[in-house]
């Protein structure tokens, strides 16, 4: 009875396997994003978090989002300091350059202004210390152009720079 239960066991054991690999290549690809055409604030903030959420692999602790939108330069009526946007952002991510980040933290950066983005990211991190960002993860989503001048400074600090072209 043994003989004929064991290669039955065995049998079954295979088609189980076989059945868990199948539905496991069945799964779906992520899709592909799509940046927004316009620079709609609200579009671009959802776009962004999407892109952060499929490449936070190796992010062990928190994820900082850096966001310019298109008329970053320009002062709104809530601008009551009579700085920009852009001006805070730049304050923002230089101090936290300065201060160091902890590994295992993500520094996220995205704008429908590639350019604007690229240039916070290097007044941010040029003069950094070699180790300010060790083991810490910066993304930028933006354009190759603009990533060509983003990538020294930001692995000058000791970070793993991660791009996505926003297309």
């Amino acid at each position: 009875m043994n003989r004929i239960l064991a290669p039955l066991a065995l049998l079954l054991s295979l088609t189980l396997l076989a059945g868990c690999q199948k539905e496991e290549e069945a799964a779906p690809a992520p899709a592909a994003l799509v940046a927004p055409a316009d620079g709609d604030d609200m579009a671009w903030k959802e776009y962004l978090g999407k892109v952060v959420a499929q490449n936070q692999a190796g992010v062990t602790d928190r994820i900082f989002p850096y966001y310019l939108p298109n008329n970053s330069d320009t002062l709104t009526e809530s601008d009551q300091d009579g700085r920009t946007q852009y001006a805070r952002q730049l304050e923002n991510v230089s101090a936290v350059v300065a201060r160091t980040v902890l590994p295992g933290n993500m520094l996220a950066f995205g704008s429908p202004d590639s350019a604007k983005m690229a240039d916070l990211i290097v007044a941010s991190f040029t003069g950094a210390e070699p180790t300010a960002l060790k083991g810490s993860i910066v993304l930028f989503i933006g354009t190759p152009a603009d990533s060509e001048r983003v990538k020294p400074v930001v692995e000058a600090s000791g970070a793993t720079y991660v791009f996505v072209e926003a297309k």
